[in-house]
């Protein structure tokens, strides 16, 4: 059985955001057993700067293996230079784990200078490359921080991942595909996408109000007093796949104190 820890939306700022992504590493490594993976769907620093990204690099320091991807609130040379510790670049940071009994590929659907999502073809020869090395039965998780279907949630849905017939059209050919994980969203959700589990992972700065709920006036559309939250993706020996949202016990600095002006660079 494989528990992979999956979190997405830090967005590193100030000592809110990083006191709430503080809470989560630090539950996830007071755990009492190891875990197999720990994956960040994206929106690590809320501007890209560098800054921010030192600051990531020092709370996403866990004892569980780590895997990271841009989101759209992310700056590609930037990530890698100050959060990877390698050679600022433009190009897509795609990233790939193998571990025991499953492998997790991580895309980069950030697109530079916009806040929708979209595969480039150069991440989508790389990730049919990662399937086609993987063995038949061997279950292959692929990541990414925009959800490439809507979520009946207008204020995410507008900038969410295009294109996705492409790799709607991968995953056909590729069975041993067994789920799909993202962000973006601020919210705990569940779906399917190309026949598949569509997984995504809540907010740790801020949890999106849903369409139905109570909003006070146009633009109240985050909580920022509910506790950080992430899932716990659970694959057991005969490939399936179980999914549970945890929240996380949060220090005085986590929720909404005199931090609740917060821009609205802060969700999404």
């Amino acid at each position: 059985m494989a528990v992979i820890a999956h979190l997405s939306d830090i967005h590193i700022s100030d000592e809110r955001s990083a006191a709430r992504t503080r809470a989560v590493l630090e539950h996830l490594d007071a755990l009492p057993h190891d875990l197999d993976a720990v994956v960040v769907t994206g929106d690590i620093a809320d501007h890209a700067l560098p800054e921010e990204y030192a600051t990531a690099r020092e709370l996403l320091a866990c004892r569980h293996p780590l895997l990271v991807c841009p989101g759209n609130h992310d700056d590609r040379a930037a990530f890698r230079q100050h959060l990877l510790g390698a050679p600022g670049s433009a190009e897509p940071v795609n990233q790939v784990l193998h571990a025991a009994g499953f492998t997790l590929a991580l895309c980069d659907s950030s697109v530079p200078g916009k806040d929708e999502g979209y595969l480039e073809d150069e991440t989508l020869e790389w990730l049919a490359g990662v399937l086609a090395a993987a063995p038949r039965h061997r279950p292959v998780l692929v990541g990414f921080h925009h959800p490439p279907v809507p979520l009946h949630t207008p204020y995410v849905d507008g900038i969410r991942q295009f294109g996705e017939e492409r790799l709607a059209e991968l995953a056909r050919r590729h069975p041993n595909l067994a789920a799909f994980l993202c962000g973006h969203a601020h919210t705990a959700a569940a779906t399917t996408f190309a026949g598949r589990p569509l997984l995504v992972a809540p907010g740790v700065v801020s949890a999106l109000r849903l369409p139905w709920e109570r909003q006070e006036h146009p633009g109240h559309h985050v909580h920022l007093d509910l506790p950080p939250a992430l899932a716990f993706h659970v694959l057991d020996d005969t490939g399936r796949l179980t999914t549970h949202y945890r929240n996380v016990p949060a220090g005085r600095h986590t929720g909404q104190g005199r931090y609740s002006r917060l821009s609205s660079r802060s969700t999404a």
